[in-house]
């Protein structure tokens, strides 16, 4: 069931955002497509595999490779500077370990976005991404990159991090490309975020932005 002019809206959480991963393998399951999908973070990361139309891809690798040192560990982050190791998440697993469906991804008419933060400037930077390359991994990796435990991924002469930090759910950009969305949190509808305690952290770690 083709869905014309409504979007779908993933917003990150980390690996709250296995939440999401069940959301969407139910509505891949169900044959629902959508004009547009807007990912941020986690959101970007597992969202990609809507578009490449492969349900349970995201529960399966995070099962398989969740103990796996260089996939998430802080022994990653000593070594190389990430919690979530930029070549086992974005080469290993996709490439080889369990592949991503490059092809399907490309055919796949659904417009997909992925958001990023832009550290020079604090905006938010949408990326539409259409074919799957080591470009396009970049890309992700620079949407879920969160501060203090990811180093900061230059794309083109630019350097990003998370998109959470600028524009944690992008309905309003979402809006300008589809007339109605659909958003799926993986907060409480009543949740309220409150002022980081690590604020004092993140001003040491990243002062030169």
């Amino acid at each position: 069931m083709e869905n014309k002019n409504i979007g779908l809206v993933l917003e990150g959480g980390a690996m709250q955002g296995i939440f999401t991963a069940g959301v969407i393998d139910v509505l891949m399951e169900q044959g629902i497509e959508f004009e547009a999908l807007t990912g941020v973070s986690a959101g970007a990361a597992f969202g990609c595999n809507y578009k490449s139309r492969q349900p349970g891809r995201v529960l399966r690798y995070n099962l398989k490779f969740c103990k796996e040192p260089k996939y998430c560990s802080f022994r990653s982050l000593k070594k190389t500077g990430d919690l979530f190791g930029a070549q086992f998440c974005y080469h290993d697993i996709p490439d080889r370990l369990d592949p991503f469906d490059k092809r399907a991804f490309s055919e796949n008419p659904m417009q997909f976005y992925v958001v990023a933060t832009d550290v020079e400037t604090g905006l938010p930077r949408y990326q539409r991404i259409d074919e799957v390359d080591d470009y396009c991994y970049e890309w992700i990796r620079a949407s879920a990159s969160m501060p203090m435990v990811s180093r900061v991924v230059e794309i083109d002469g630019r350097k990003y991090l998370d998109g959470g930090i600028s524009d944690s759910i992008p309905l309003r950009f979402a809006e300008g490309i589809c007339g109605k969305n659909i958003v799926v949190l993986t907060r409480p509808r009543d949740y309220k975020k409150k002022p980081s305690s690590h604020m004092w952290l993140f001003r040491r770690s990243l002062k030169k932005y």
